[in-house]
């Protein structure tokens, strides 16, 4: 244990790019982050400020967003996507940009992942593509389709657009190489989402993963519906490609069941969470022939199980099948020490206009404060960095 207590301990690795200012930057955040009360309040505020057009981008952009995000554009990012992959951390360009209801705004979402992957396919950094089920399509579609209810003859066309744009991205990434991973979200939509990514998969993944779906292991059911996906996947002659998430629509899900007085579909506690995604991990590697992995967890316990069950299977540390990802300005510490021991490493990059990616952001405040020790851990580990840049 202490072998693997050093490999995240290693401060001056993970924090390589920031210079001193960023650094006390990224401790004053946290520290914010870590008062609960401040976040609720700092939301509402910032919600209201934005709603009423009042002039506080700038402010937002020169904090919380360029912390959590890579700019407002593609071009706008390369500067951090240069950076990071100088220390072997690749990039996954995310188009953060969420809760839009009109057939335009999915069609221009589809545009900038395309456009994603022609930058891709001419830069090394970035070998993984991404979007999200909503970006595309409506939730109440998605919803309704899940459900097995009949489509009247417009949201039949409407959803036939939905699955020839998840076509136009698969297509597109397959034929330029590049993995597309595609997220999860919220569960009374999710099962039309898991149908299209299948669908996805058995059209596109004929020779390897290129198209991976999300699991957010904070599901009960997850397991078992990766196991028959397996089982679906070896009858028909298919690679699969999954991410394993934890989740992050965990009030959202509780909230809802209560109210619907159906059961939740979230573990019962935080063990039983956990458990379940490294039950993942282990079935994974144990059918990497058939599946890859993109193990997204900034839980140190889990990247330690991973690591292990890599060796045990003697498994090269770039195995091009498993890739670990954190997302951007959080856990510095395991994704740029893993990338210094050669291990495939990207973060999630957020970007698009300030206000909107704002819903995302203030998920990301929120689970920083309600995680626990997620926020301690990482004032500890920028006050231990401090401390040593000041005996230099």
């Amino acid at each position: 244990m202490q072998k693997k207590q050093q490999i995240f301990d290693n401060t001056e690795i993970a924090f390589s790019l920031k210079n001193d200012s960023e650094l006390e930057r990224a401790y004053f955040l946290f520290k914010m982050i870590s008062i609960e009360p401040l976040v609720r309040i700092g939301t509402a505020t910032t919600n209201f400020a934005l709603k009423a057009n009042l002039p506080i981008e700038g402010l937002i952009r020169s904090t919380v967003f360029d912390h959590f995000c890579g700019g407002v554009n593609e071009e706008d990012c390369l500067h951090v996507i240069d950076k990071m992959y100088s220390k072997g951390v690749s990039s996954v360009l995310d188009y953060s940009v969420e809760g839009k209801e009109n057939e335009s705004e999915f069609d221009n979402a589809v545009e900038k992942v395309l456009k994603i992957i022609d930058f891709a396919k001419n830069l090394d950094p970035i070998p993984i593509a991404v979007f999200k089920p909503t970006g595309l399509g409506r939730i109440y579609l998605y919803e309704k389709v899940g459900n097995g209810k009949a489509l009247s003859e417009n949201e039949e066309k409407e959803w036939n657009d939905v699955v020839e744009r998840y076509n136009i991205i698969c297509s597109k990434a397959k034929e330029n190489d590049i993995a597309v991973l595609i997220d999860a979200e919220e569960s009374w939509m999710q099962n039309a989402a898991d149908w299209l990514a299948t669908k996805m998969m058995k059209k596109y993944n004929t020779q390897k993963a290129i198209v991976f779906n999300t699991l957010q292991m904070y599901r009960h059911d997850r397991l078992d519906f990766l196991k028959n996906e397996h089982e679906k996947a070896n009858k028909e002659g298919y690679f699969l490609g999954y991410k394993l998430v934890r989740g992050a629509y965990m009030e959202k899900e509780h909230n809802r069941a209560k109210e619907q007085n159906y059961e939740s579909p979230i573990c019962k506690n935080k063990l039983a969470t956990d458990e379940n995604f490294d039950k993942g991990l282990n079935y994974i590697i144990d059918n990497l022939e058939c599946i890859s992995l993109f193990s997204g967890t900034h839980n140190e316990e889990s990247t330690y199980l991973l690591l292990d069950l890599m060796k045990q299977n003697g498994l090269e540390n770039n195995d091009s099948r498993i890739w670990f990802g954190q997302l951007y300005g959080m856990s510095d510490h395991i994704s740029f020490n893993l990338a210094n021991l050669g291990y495939n490493v990207a973060k999630y990059i957020p970007f698009g206009p300030v206000k909107d990616v704002m819903p995302y952001l203030i998920r990301r405040a929120e689970e920083n404060t309600s995680v626990a020790g997620q926020t301690g851990r990482e004032l500890k580990l920028l006050n231990i960095e401090k401390k040593r840049r000041r005996t230099l």
